[in-house]
C-alpha cells in the first residue's frame, strides 16, 4: 500500500511540475505573438468552442475552473478590446452570456494556430501519436 502512495504522490508532484512548464511556455508563446494572456486566450477558446458562439458567466467559469467573479474581471479588458460583447438572456435581464465579437473570432483563430503549434512543439520528438491520445484520455478523467 505505501508504495501505491508514493507512487500516487510522485504521479501528482510530476502533474503540477508539467502543468507549471506547460503554463509558462504557453502564457510565453501566447503572450508574445498575440498580446494575450493564457487566460484570455483560453476564455475565448472556450466561448468559441461553446454551442452557438456564446456562454453563460456561470458555464464560463465552470469550464475555466474559476469563480464566476474572476470571468467578470477577465472578460473587461476582452470587452474594451472588442473581443468579446455582452449578450442579455431574452427572458431573464440577471443572466448574461459571453459572445465572440467578429474581432474576437479573429484573435481566437490567431490563438488557437498558436496554441496548437506550442502543443506540437511540446510533444514533438518525445511521444508517439497513440501515446498522446492516451495521456489525453487519461488527463480527460481527472478534469
Amino acid at each position: 500500500m505505501e508504495t501505491l502512495s508514493q507512487n500516487t504522490a510522485a504521479a501528482a508532484l510530476n502533474l503540477f511540475q508539467a502543468h507549471a512548464r506547460l503554463e509558462e511556455r504557453f502564457a510565453a508563446g501566447l503572450g508574445a505573438v498575440h498580446g494575450l494572456s493564457l487566460k484570455d486566450a483560453l476564455l475565448l477558446m472556450h466561448v468559441a468552442r461553446a454551442e452557438g458562439g456564446r456562454l453563460s458567466r456561470i458555464d464560463l467559469a465552470k469550464r475555466l475552473s474559476v469563480s464566476p467573479s474572476t470571468v467578470t474581471r477577465t472578460t473587461a479588458p476582452l470587452e474594451k478590446l472588442g473581443f468579446v460583447a455582452r449578450e442579455s438572456h431574452e427572458r431573464d435581464a440577471r443572466y448574461a452570456f459571453v459572445v465572440l465579437t467578429d474581432a474576437g473570432r479573429t484573435a481566437v483563430a490567431n490563438a488557437e494556430a498558436t496554441f496548437g503549434r506550442l502543443a506540437a512543439d511540446t510533444f514533438r520528438d518525445r511521444w508517439t501519436a497513440a501515446e498522446i491520445e492516451k495521456l489525453g484520455a487519461l488527463l480527460g478523467r481527472l478534469a
